[in-house]
């Protein structure tokens, strides 16, 4: 049995994306909801690590709590970075999945096909309509390709 985990917020439809795609390769994943659950500060940085991607792609930017907070003024630290999103999950940014292949946060939702044990089992269409993935199981001609960081 494949072993999959997904930080998951079901408001978003990149994470419902996600999980989606995983499911439609047969896997029931692990779904942990961190506003409900949120990591412990240790496994918050190991996750980031293993994403292999600055700090600051973790947070949600965009989010009207990291202006508040001023988390994107010169000299803020990725420690300070990492203290405001286990302080206030919703600072995560989201999904982040892990496989035996990798972990990624998976924006745009796509990027989880990179990392997944097992093939597409069948079409997989997102919630806004976009094809993904046609009936026979592979990346539909034109479908977005994620992007290469890790």
């Amino acid at each position: 049995m494949t072993s999959i985990t997904i930080y998951h917020n079901p408001r978003c439809g990149t994470s419902r994306n996600t999980l989606a795609m995983i499911r439609n390769s047969g896997v029931e994943p692990e779904v942990i909801e961190y506003l409900k659950t949120p990591p412990r500060r240790e496994t918050l940085v190991a996750l980031i690590a293993a994403t292999g991607r600055p700090v600051i792609d973790a947070v949600r930017s965009k989010e009207a709590l990291f202006t508040a907070l001023n988390l994107g003024a010169p000299g803020v630290t990725d420690e300070q970075l990492i203290d405001a999103m286990v302080q206030h999950p919703i600072l995560i940014n989201r999904p982040i999945v892990v496989t035996p292949l990798g972990t990624r946060l998976c924006r745009p939702s796509e990027a989880v096909l990179d990392i997944l044990p097992q093939p597409q089992q069948g079409a997989f269409t997102k919630e806004d309509g976009e094809v993904v993935i046609a009936a026979n199981g592979q990346r539909a001609p034109g479908a977005d390709r994620p992007s290469s960081k890790p």
